[in-house]
């Protein structure tokens, strides 16, 4: 995942670019980057951020930049900003999404004349770079992200800054957003609605399926008229956004305080006490703790001083380690109690068996468990929201794997994901048995689409149902 933040001003708006990308930083965990303009030029500059966070890497960059237009992102892949000379003249280009048909699009560059693409360390061709050539087959730049959207298998949101303003275009199904807020200085778009509360701007619209607009300090224009149909990403409630964001006018933390409360209305469970796997587990938590009468504790504190971000680093086993490390016990709260646990969800598996492990060995009599959301049984095709590099690395799959054999077909794997089948209460309970779960009931896919309160033709539920 990345996220992204962008300013028209008729001030300098370097520190509002500086403090709305850092806001973001969740969203991603190897680079990121800022590019403005003023002056008469672009001022850009990326950073490693595998190692310490966004805000320290640019504090010595924004003493340099200059300009009343900017962009900055928050990578968990490529370098972006990326600055670009072409036929439509120089601009910052910056992208969240993905691109399933790479080798396709970059074939279609070769053949209409581009020349070749800089290789990243991966060996991989930078995404962002792959949709600038995209734009730059067209004669303008609203026509270019006209041809990128119809083009592009999965998602592609765009900022695009120039000389004059911020072209700003919502990935053609919305699967992720882009909200736009307004001061009497200009305008900002961005990812995260709570990046721009604390710059003094105000909501004024979120961006539909794949409309496009142009921001300059004194006005906004549609450049491309939203699309009717729209997928937006579910797990971004559930987990990925900031408690403080609203994506189409749904609050983060007020959707996982409801999912909280419809989780335990099919539940009944004989527990002490409700605790949240901190941080995206707690709203959860504290819904239903709520709605259930049980209370709400903390048998462990993350400790975040030194490990803030709960992406870093990129390896597994030092995230497994990390995330055990983080988490310190309040035996008080543990010790011959009855837990029920609820997190966002359970992806392979591995982090919440060993916080149910570190709990008994904390003394705790029984651990329930209550993942936030249904089992993910399909790898998400339009968001780089899991790092699994195939879908066996999903605790679902491997013990479908087991109980079906290597080749299951989709007619099953709709029985795995239908909880009102004999399979998928036979997944259940090897995943709670593998993970030495007291018990473990997951959220039903209609009681998360009710809790965050769109219909479900409108959002994206692949990765739970594997219906595009």
């Amino acid at each position: 995942m990345s996220g992204f933040f962008g300013v028209v001003s008729k001030e300098d708006c370097v520190l509002d670019v500086f403090f709305g990308t850092d806001y973001h930083s969740h969203l991603g965990t190897k680079r990121g980057g800022m590019a403005t303009y003023g002056e008469n030029r672009f001022f850009r500059s990326i950073h490693n951020i595998e190692n310490s966070p966004f805000r320290t890497k640019f504090e010595k960059d924004i003493e340099e930049f200059k300009g009343n237009l900017g962009i900055g992102c928050i990578s968990d892949h490529e370098a972006q900003p990326l600055l670009v000379k072409s036929h439509l003249g120089s601009f910052a280009i910056s992208t969240v999404g993905r691109i399933n048909n790479m080798d396709e699009l970059e074939q279609l560059c070769f053949k209409n004349g581009f020349s070749h693409f800089l290789e990243m360390s991966s060996g991989e061709i930078n995404p962002t770079e792959l949709i600038a050539a995209l734009i730059n087959h067209k004669e303008t730049i609203v026509e270019g992200i006209r041809y990128v959207q119809d083009l592009v298998k999965g998602s592609m949101s765009i900022l695009i800054l120039t000389a004059d303003g911020i072209y700003a275009a919502r990935d053609r199904y919305g699967r992720t957003p882009i909200v736009i807020g307004k001061k009497d200085s200009g305008y900002c778009a961005t990812f995260e609605s709570s990046a721009f509360l604390n710059l003094g701007y105000h909501h004024h619209c979120d961006l539909g399926p794949g409309e496009i607009i142009f921001m300059t300090p004194d006005s906004y224009e549609v450049k491309q008229k939203p699309y009717t149909e729209m997928k937006i990403c579910s797990f971004l409630w559930v987990y990925y956004g900031y408690p403080t964001s609203t994506y189409e006018g749904i609050n983060v933390e007020c959707m996982r305080n409801r999912c909280g409360e419809l989780l335990s209305h099919r539940d009944r469970v004989d527990a002490d006490c409700v605790a949240g796997v901190p941080d995206s587990g707690i709203a959860h938590a504290v819904g239903y703790s709520n709605a259930s009468g049980i209370p709400y504790a903390r048998p462990f504190i993350k400790y975040t001083p030194t490990w803030p971000r709960s992406f870093m680093p990129s390896s597994q086993m030092q995230r497994a380690k990390i995330a055990k490390m983080k988490l310190i016990p309040v035996q008080e709260n543990i010790k011959d109690k009855k837990l029920l646990l609820i997190d966002d969800s359970i992806v392979r598996g591995t982090q919440l068996g060993e916080t149910t492990q570190f709990l008994y060995d904390s003394g705790a009599k029984e651990v329930h468990v209550r993942p936030a959301c249904p089992p993910i049984i399909f790898g998400c095709k339009y968001l780089n929201f899991s790092r699994s590099s195939s879908e066996m690395e999903l605790i679902t799959r491997r013990v479908i794997r087991d109980l079906e054999g290597d080749n299951v077909s989709e007619d099953v794997l709709q029985e795995y994901a239908d909880p009102n089948t004999e399979r998928y209460q036979k997944m259940c309970d090897e995943i709670c048995k593998r993970s030495n779960f007291t018990s473990l009931r997951y959220h039903r896919i209609d009681d998360m689409v009710e809790a965050i309160g769109l219909p479900k033709c409108k959002l994206c539920t692949y990765c739970f149902d594997g219906k595009e």
